[in-house]
This record gives C-alpha cells, structure tokens and sequence, in this order.
C-alpha cells in the first residue's frame, strides 16, 4: 500500500536498469499527434507512457440495476453517486455481526469478518470517471457483462463451491489470498480495493508494466516476434506489444487457470490499448472468449498521473494467513464430524 515501507529490490531494479537510459529525455521531442496535441517521444521517437498512473474510481464495472439505459450522470448526479458510494463503503460506520448471504470456506461470513480491515486501509477513490458514464463496461452498450454461456456458469458454478467448501489445501484458494498475484493487477487491471497503481517503464524493444499489487512486473516485448506454443501457460499470460499511431496496444494469450478473469477459459484472448492524453492515459481492453462469454466486450478506465512511487505491497509475510485459513477449515471439519457422531447416537 501507499503506507508500505518501500523495500522490493529486484524487480524494480530490473526496471531502472531498463528506464535509466530515458532517464531525461522523453519530454525533449514533442510531436503533434492524431488528436492536434503535442505527444510527448522518447528516444526513440515512441509515445512517452512512462510514469505512475493511478486508476482508482467509484465508478462500477457494470452499471447499476436502477439506473436503466442511463449512460451518463450529470455533474449533480455524479456529486450525489459519489458522496452515497464512499458512505456505503465506510467499514467503520457499516461493521455489523450480520450474517452475508455466502460461505467461504466452511463457514459463513459476516460484515465483521468480511470488514476485518478498518477504514484506514481501503483506498477504493472517491470520484467517477471524468466522462460520467454509469459504468466502466463501455460495450455492450447496456453497460453489463454479457451472458454466461452454459459452460461459463458451470465453471463459475464450480469456482463457487470451490470457495465455499473447507479448503483442502492452498490450491483451492485464489491467487490474491495466497500471495501470488494481486487482485487488481490482471490482466487486464482493474478498480479493486487498494494498490491501484502500475508504473509503466519504456526501453528498447520492450515495455514493463510494474503492478503495486503484488509487485509484479509484465515484461512485453515491442519486436514482433509470434506467441508462445498454446502449450506454455503463464500466470498473467504471453503478451506482444505494437504500437498504433500514438496507442501502445498489448495483445495477450497462453493465460492459466489459476488466474482466470472472472472464471474465464485459459485461451481467453485479451487486448488492451494505452492512449496517453497530458496526465491522463486511457486504459481500454477488450476480452474475448466464446467458451466463457456469448460475446466479446470491452471496458474503459481512465489513469491518472501520479508523483508518488509505488511501494511494495508485502501481502502476508511468510504467508502466516493461509496457516490460519487451512486450520480454520480443519477446524470446521472436526466440527461437524462430531455433529454427525452426536445424530448418530
């Protein structure tokens, strides 16, 4: 978090090896872009997108229920959302024993537990995006995801029970719990509840994209070379970059189960597309994938320009909470073994 002692040494060494040689140079060579601004180049002569860039919003992914065909807030609508959101999510005024509608892991959660964190460590934004729109999800116009397709639902189905069962070992639990990756960092990244920062360094041939969350970096390669084997599967994918006009666009495949977006398949095929506006850069990205969604559909969120650094986010040092996590589920096993020795007798 912001909070967080910087300490990380070896990624983001590995990224001023790479960023060291621009250092200086990238605002030096202005060139008029597509839109009639001055496009800031490196030395290149590419878009410059360097920098930290902070893409935190209230502003949902799917526009809310009761708000219809309503694409866009007015300035005083957009006041008002704003104000009620940032209410509603205060886990110090909302902190209750009341029991939420789901289990998780053996047992049901309540807003105590689910709010363990206080106020202090969430970090969600408290603005809407600078267009106003009702959703991040910019196609299907109605603002949603689109529909599962049988096979989508059974394997969300199947996460689901999953999740909610006494996890057997780390494997059942998701990748953010177990340190791996973050929960925002992707890709594609998206809003979440704290870290929601990528510092996006330029090199030769290469572009890095370096998430706060869990200090992970995307190492891209600019040159053309093909995808790997759809034999090879990483955790955030095989991603190949190329430039159009003044967009950096990132065409990634070969994903892995285990970092599935909202239960996707692993040959989901994601693009996204950076377009750098001053301070601003907007971060757009399409997913595609028949087996999971009935259509394709595609989400923008607006970055904006920080002067902070990003600092390493620790997650759970010696990962001491999946000690508690996998105990907690033993524990609810005995419980109800011995619930079922009582009936019996």
């Amino acid at each position: 978090m912001r909070k967080a002692l910087f300490s990380y040494i070896g990624v983001l060494g590995f990224v001023s090896l790479i960023a060291t040689p621009l250092a200086g140079q990238t605002a030096s060579r202005p060139q008029t872009g597509a839109a009639g601004k001055a496009v800031a180049r490196t030395a290149d002569g590419q878009p410059d997108l360097q920098g930290v860039w902070d893409f935190r919003t209230v502003t949902p992914m799917e526009r809310p229920k009761e708000l219809g065909d309503k694409a866009v807030l007015t300035a005083q609508e957009a006041a008002e959302y704003e104000k009620k959101t940032v209410a509603a999510r205060d886990a110090d005024a909302n902190r209750s024993t009341t029991e939420r509608a789901r289990a998780v892991n053996g047992t049901a959660e309540t807003e105590d537990v689910a709010l363990a964190y206080n106020n202090f460590w969430w970090d969600r934004g408290t603005k809407v995006v600078g267009s106003l729109r009702t959703s991040l999800i910019v196609d299907p116009p109605n603002g949603l995801y689109p529909p599962l397709t049988p096979e989508g639902q059974k394997r969300l189905d199947r996460l689901a029970d999953v999740r909610e069962r006494p996890a057997v070992g780390p494997e059942d639990r998701a990748v953010g719990e177990r340190c791996i990756l973050g929960f925002n960092s992707g890709p594609p990244m998206v809003p979440a509840a704290y870290n929601m920062n990528v510092q996006i360094v330029q090199g030769p041939g290469y572009v890095v994209l370096l998430n706060e969350m869990v200090h992970n970096a995307r190492i891209i390669p600019m040159d053309g070379r093909p995808h790997l084997d759809k034999s090879v599967r990483q955790w955030v994918g095989d991603s190949r970059g190329r430039w159009e006009g003044n967009t950096l666009v990132i065409d990634t495949t070969n994903f892995s189960g285990e970092t599935a977006f909202r239960g996707s398949n692993p040959n989901m095929h994601l693009v996204e597309r950076f377009t750098r506006d001053g301070d601003s850069l907007l971060y757009e990205f399409t997913v595609e994938d028949p087996t999971t969604w009935t259509r394709p559909f595609t989400v923008q969120i607006p970055m904006l320009k920080s002067n902070l650094p990003i600092y390493e986010y620790a997650c759970h040092e010696g990962n001491y909470g999946m000690f508690g996590i996998l105990s907690g589920a033993r524990a609810v096993e005995k419980r109800q073994i011995d619930a079922a020795k009582g009936g019996s007798q």
